[in-house]
């Protein structure tokens, strides 16, 4: 075990270790990340009682195994407590698992990503544990929420400062989502390449008059979705962070006028084709559809954290309704690329083709 790193045992966790104080004076956040070993052996009461306290702490843990193979049955309730675990080797079936090449240097990552990115991993660790059981519709308020809550933060305004002023882009030179129907499909395709599709005002506005057709005609019994140029969609437009006029609106646009609600309510009717990179927005909301085909050479990132925020069209919501919300709290806390062999084995996206 790297000792470098803050590390606990399931007994310490019955012992209250991870239940002191979170914040320290001058509200500063005390050892937001903590590692626990799971190679050390536990009866099954200490691991049900560790388990209970895993659930209840403010703090994040993370496990850590090194022994090869799936986590023990008198441990996987621990595991599920946790809000993900690293191993050296990683059973698919494992959802609360992630398996990385090196778990020292994996664990070292993740605690400096921590560490720089202190409140929007500690909120995503929160939100993640909030909306596990909630239907759709709270789960994105609660996301939104706490998205608000991050755009004051100083890690926003660190990102914004180091992204400097922009120019918000252009108006589209083309309709930015082009709407066929055949027969009893909707063809939907996200048509701004030269910005790699990113979700955009106009893009989003687009995408949500669609599918809104899509809800008002029964006669449309299958819904395609799809993105023109390299990549199905960048995500959301950087050069828009942080310009809309207060936080209030901020949160109704992306709640009630945003495409991820639709895409759960179509989700036995839509299928999205995804290709190039997906990234943020590009995977948060194909991750609501009940199908999802990526092309070969796919690549999925969520960045938001590193950006001091959380994501916010809905990641929170659908990409652990995939995975789980282990999974997904690694990939959000990296911001790791997934590749489309792990997306498949994972379950976030259903075939390759």
């Amino acid at each position: 075990m790297d000792t470098s790193q803050p590390v606990i045992t399931p007994q310490d966790l019955v012992d209250g270790v991870a239940d002191t104080p979170l914040l320290a004076a001058g509200a500063v956040v005390d050892a937001p990340l903590l590692m626990v070993d799971l190679d050390v052996a536990v009866d099954e009461d200490i691991a049900a009682r560790a388990a209970a306290r895993a659930r209840r702490t403010d703090r994040l843990l993370v496990g850590v195994r090194r022994t090869p193979g799936p986590v023990p049955e008198t441990i996987a309730d621990l595991a599920a407590g946790l809000d993900t675990t690293l191993a050296t080797a990683a059973d698919p079936a494992d959802r609360w698992v992630v398996g990385v090449d090196d778990l020292d240097t994996a664990l070292a990552e993740l605690h400096g990503v921590v560490a720089g990115n202190v409140h929007s991993a500690i909120v995503l660790g929160q939100v993640l544990r909030l909306s596990e059981d909630l239907p759709v519709p709270q789960a994105i308020d609660v996301e939104s929420l706490a998205y608000s809550t991050l755009l004051g933060t100083p890690g926003f305004q660190r990102w914004l400062q180091q992204r400097g002023p922009r120019p918000l882009p252009p108006p589209s030179p083309q309709e930015p989502v082009l709407v066929r129907r055949d027969a009893e499909r909707l063809l939907i395709t996200l048509n701004r390449p030269e910005r790699r599709n990113a979700y955009g005002a106009e893009v989003r506005d687009g995408l949500v008059d669609a599918l809104r057709l899509a809800i008002a005609d029964d006669t449309i019994t299958a819904i395609v979705l799809d993105g023109a140029g390299p990549s199905f969609s960048a995500g959301g437009d950087l050069d828009e962070f942080g310009t809309t006029p207060d936080l209030t609106t901020a949160h109704l646009i992306r709640t009630r006028a945003g495409a991820g609600r639709l895409v759960a309510q179509l989700a036995d009717r839509i299928e999205v084709r995804v290709h190039g990179s997906c990234v943020g927005a590009g995977i948060e909301v194909p991750a609501f559809a009940g199908r999802i085909v990526a092309a070969p050479g796919t690549v999925f990132r969520l960045p938001e954290v590193s950006m001091g925020l959380i994501p916010g069209a809905g990641g929170t919501v659908s990409v652990p309704r995939r995975i789980g919300r282990w999974r997904a709290f690694w990939l959000c806390a990296t911001g790791a690329a997934l590749d489309t062999d792990t997306a498949l084995a994972w379950g976030l996206v259903d075939e390759t083709s």
